[in-house]
Formats: C-alpha cells, structure tokens, sequence
C-alpha cells in the first residue's frame, strides 16, 4: 500500500483544493459565473448564454459509478464539458470521444436536422502531461488522413490542457494565473482570489464533506474489492498453469494456490482434455 492511500478522508478533506475533482465540481456547478469566466478564458470565445446541463447527481449506492464529476454547460450553439483530470488513466482519449458522443445525442432532438448540431467542446484539464509532448495545449478535431488539411467540419473539438506546462508556458496572464494557482496555490490575480473564496466556502460545507467522506469510503471499497479480484484472477490463472503444464489436478492446483475451484474449472472450459 502506498503512501497516498493511507491518508485518512478527513485529511483529504482538510489538504483539498481545487486541483482536488471534488472541489473544482462543486465550485464550479456552486458558482457558474466562475465556469463561464474559466471556459471563456481558456477557449478565447464569448459565451452568450450560460446555462448548467442537468442536476447534480451523487449516486452512492452499491455498485453505482459513484459522483458525477463532469461539469456541463450550454451556450445557444455550442456545449462544452468541462473535466479535472488529476492521473493519467490511460484512457483519456477514448473518454474524450465518449462524452463527445453523449452530448451529441443530446443535443440533437427527434426530426431535426443533423446541420443543427451544437458545436461540441470536451475540455480536459490535466495535471500530467498525458500525451509527453511537451505542450501546454493540445486541441484536437478531425482531419483528412490523406492530405492532413482537408476538416471534416463536423465542429467537434477535443481540448487538452496540460496544467503544470501551461503555469510555465502559457503568455496570457490571466490563463497563466489560473493554472498556477491550479498548481501551486498562488492565488494573485481577482479571478483566482474568487476561486480561493469559493475553495474555502466549499470546504465549510458540513454537507459537502459529508458527501465527500462517503464518496472516498466508497472509492475505498472498490480498490479493495478491485484488489481482490485482482488476486484472485492471479491464483486462477497460476492453478490452469499447475494443471497445464505439471499435469496437476483441479482440486490440487486450486488447493496450493488457494483459487475457488469452481473458477479453475471455468477456465478449463476451453481445454476439456485437462478437466480430468
């Protein structure tokens, strides 16, 4: 176990900021004038009509994805999702073309045309460099593979901002002060003292840290239920090998490496010759 998951849930709570995905959701759905500033800022546009998509939702119960912590937003033609991104995950591409997907559908009501899709803006604010290119922007939409200039014009944008190279390298200030206050703590210009503001009243919320405590006792039981399962896939796959390779039996091999018996005959499904 590391060093990280042995912190208690009250010293997250007492060590949050907004680099925290719990924190930067609440002041941002709490204080939409704040996101609207934020996605102006970063995406150099003048949004006209602000409005939050849907209700907040925290579903806690068993076997629930958890906290939703996507914040959406739409303007009269486009919709943006906006995301902290605190790890790499590996996957962020592929989330990107999903919550693309999602704000497609539901942006296009039954009978309308296609040419009246809103344009669609995934924003991820990353606090590693996920594609190490040494970029503080990488924005994406799609392009003719053959010529690598033709657009497709389909008004789909994927924008990746990489918070640690942005402090450094961004030139506009404000876009600068933000991402080092995101990463350091430095809060020196208005827009950042105001986001300070809300950080703190988010962090006085009684609620909000009850909700918080039960989200990361949640996130607790997954990890440990994920590890688990993990290990018990392991001892699975070492008894097939016992009973592949060393001519072991089932009961044998799943007694030596403690695997529940009725999985190892599972995997031997595919290998009916091995099964006696």
């Amino acid at each position: 176990m590391n060093e990280l998951t042995q912190i208690s849930p009250e010293d997250k709570w007492k060590n949050a900021d907004l680099s925290n995905n719990f924190i930067f959701y609440k002041v941002m759905r709490d204080h939409p004038q704040a996101c609207q500033h934020l996605l102006e800022i970063l995406l150099n546009i003048k949004i006209k009509k602000m409005q939050m998509h849907n209700e907040e939702v925290i579903d806690l119960e068993h076997g629930a994805k958890g906290i939703r912590l996507d914040v959406f937003v739409i303007d009269s033609d486009r919709m943006f999702d906006l995301e902290l991104q605190v790890t790499n995950t590996g996957e962020l591409p592929e989330r990107s073309r999903y919550y693309s997907s999602l704000m497609t559908l539901d942006s296009l009501k039954s009978g309308q045309p296609y040419n009246q899709l809103c344009d669609s803006h995934v924003v991820f604010i990353c606090l590693q460099d996920i594609f190490k290119n040494k970029l503080p922007v990488c924005t994406f939409e799609n392009i003719c593979i053959e010529d690598g200039k033709t657009k497709l014009n389909d008004r789909d944008y994927k924008h990746f901002f990489i918070a640690p190279t942005c402090a450094k390298m961004i030139e506009d200030k404000e876009v600068k002060s933000f991402f080092e206050y995101l990463v350091s703590k430095k809060a020196e210009s208005e827009y950042t003292k105001n986001l300070e503001n809300y950080v703190n009243d988010a962090k006085n919320n009684m609620e909000y840290k009850r909700q918080f405590m039960e989200w990361e006792r949640q996130m607790a039981y997954q990890f440990a239920d994920g590890k688990k399962a993990g290990l018990q896939q392991k001892a699975v796959e070492g008894a097939l090998m016992l009973i592949n390779d060393y001519n072991e039996t089932p009961e044998n091999a799943a007694k030596k490496l403690n695997a529940p018996l009725e999985l190892v005959l599972e995997g031997l499904k595919g290998n009916p010759k091995k099964q006696n």
